[in-house]
């Protein structure tokens, strides 16, 4: 049994959950894991000098149970509750091969995951977009007036740039803006690659 463990991460709004739940209804064996489902409650959450709750950021998640789940799938994935459905176009040679594609906004600047990753992409949007974006969209709780300038996209860039500069992380840079299609396709080739390598 092989496992593939496939991160999806990057700006937020970037598209990365419509991705992760395309590539699942396309591969075999594969299984979703979602940052968000790891972040504290709110209570637990710090809030900044100017009352933004600081989501943002890797204090705000509980990373090492993050860790453990993708472990624990990674050493038994039929039986991790991550469901697992089988595309009919499923191959023989890839019967015990398991996919895992975890996705988040903040995957890559936590050293105990970077150990696990076989691929890493990471989603980019312009300001721009990406604010009109997240302007469409309902939190819980809501985005406070400036929280986006204030907190999310610095945040953003500061761990953009630590990735940048870790020339030890091999990331591949996606262009958010580009159709829905596109990305799929690029992600889905790249990961069937992946797959082949795994099975030579």
């Amino acid at each position: 049994m092989k496992v593939l463990v496939i991160g999806l991460g990057g700006v937020t709004n970037g598209g990365k959950t419509t991705l992760a739940e395309k590539l699942k209804s396309m591969l075999p064996n594969c299984g979703i894991i979602s940052q968000d489902d790891f972040f504290k409650p709110e209570s637990e959450v710090e809030t900044d000098e100017r009352g933004f709750k600081l989501y943002d950021v890797l204090d705000a998640l509980y990373m090492d149970e993050m860790v453990t789940s993708i472990r624990s799938w990674m050493k038994n994935p039929t039986s991790s509750g991550v469901v697992t459905e089988e595309p009919q176009s499923t191959r023989d040679n890839l019967k015990n091969v398991y996919i895992l594609i975890v996705e988040g906004f903040l995957l890559y600047n936590y050293e105990p995951l970077n150990e696990l990753w076989n691929r890493r992409y990471f989603l980019t949007l312009p300001y721009e977009e990406c604010k009109r974006r997240r302007s469409t969209r309902v939190y819980q709780p809501a985005d406070t007036p400036g929280y986006f300038d204030g907190h999310v996209w610095p945040m953003y860039l500061k761990y953009k740039n630590e990735l940048e500069e870790d020339a030890s992380v091999q990331v591949d840079y996606l262009d958010g803006t580009k159709s829905q299609e596109e990305l799929l396709s690029y992600v889905y080739s790249d990961i069937i690659q992946e797959l082949n390598k795994l099975r030579e």
